[in-house]
């Protein structure tokens, strides 16, 4: 059915439901994994919440961020190691959440987006937006959203 599923993951308690999830569909599919964590770029204006710093600082910050990040998406790695499905982990480091999980998808041909969703409501939504509303509309592959 699926060969290749793209698991976004934020490293959340619920996105990690989502990881839980995407790893034993996986596992009873015996597809492989792409793991993905998007890692936002240091604001860079006021409005974004940018707080003024030095480029090298603001360069080591986003060292960190990514570092960060990639622990996210190689944790669902050793989580997949551990029921012999295949998982490679990945980091995309972008300010365009949704775009960069379906660019990543097209890229590694997946077949299924699995992520997860924050249920934000009302106004903090529409603050927000939705990350997932978006993937799930621009989408040209099916994409399991779990809460």
């Amino acid at each position: 059915m699926y060969q290749r599923i793209l698991i976004a993951t934020d490293g959340s308690a619920l996105s990690q439901k989502a990881v839980k999830a995407g790893i034993e569909l996986a596992a009873s599919l015996d597809a492989e994994v792409i793991a993905l964590n998007v890692v936002p770029r240091y604001p860079t204006s006021y409005l974004e919440g940018a707080v003024v710093l030095a480029p090298s600082e603001m360069e080591r910050v986003e060292k960190q961020w990514a570092a960060e990040g990639q622990a996210v998406a190689d944790a669902v790695k050793k989580a997949g190691e551990a029921v012999q499905v295949k998982v490679e982990a990945l980091i995309s480091i972008s300010n365009s959440t949704a775009p960069s999980i379906l660019a990543t998808a097209e890229k590694y041909k997946c077949e299924l987006i699995v992520m997860a969703s924050h249920g934000h409501k009302g106004f903090k939504r529409l603050l927000l937006g939705s990350e997932t509303l978006d993937v799930l509309t621009h989408s040209t592959i099916p994409v399991l959203v779990l809460r």
